[in-house]
């Protein structure tokens, strides 16, 4: 019975042309699916750190409020002391209006308006709304 079996086994070859070409299309299905959905992935970690670094900027105007004589509008010249260098919106502008905090001219208020050109403001309250789906 042993020697039947080891001599089945040497007489086995290998795989098929036709069972190769079936994994190797598995495979590609495989990566069909999976390359875009990585590539989305990407996308949202970075939109959502472009919305986490406006909120950053937001918290930077709220330590430099509390710091000063109350201004109600900050630019990144006057809230260098409070950010590091690497900001990516260059002329944002954050303000305080009627307790709400506001940024504009930040990449992240495309993101959070989807793209909308008639947002030129977006609060803090949309922004971790953003961040927190």
């Amino acid at each position: 019975m042993m020697r039947q079996h080891l001599k089945q086994m040497k007489n086995e070859k290998g795989m098929t042309l036709v069972e190769l070409l079936a994994v190797l299309v598995i495979i590609g299905i495989i990566a069909a699916i999976t390359i875009p959905l990585i590539g989305n992935v990407i996308e949202n970690s970075r939109n959502k750190a472009t919305v986490s670094e406006a909120v950053n900027i937001i918290e930077a105007a709220k330590l430099a409020n509390a710091n000063t004589t109350k201004t109600t509008e900050y630019t990144k010249s006057n809230l260098g002391d409070y950010l590091d260098n690497n900001i990516k919106g260059t002329n944002y502008t954050v303000t305080l209006e009627n307790g709400v905090w506001y940024i504009k001219d930040h990449p992240a208020c495309a993101i959070v308006s989807e793209g909308k050109k008639e947002e030129d403001k977006i609060s803090e309250s949309q922004l971790t709304e953003y961040l927190d789906k």
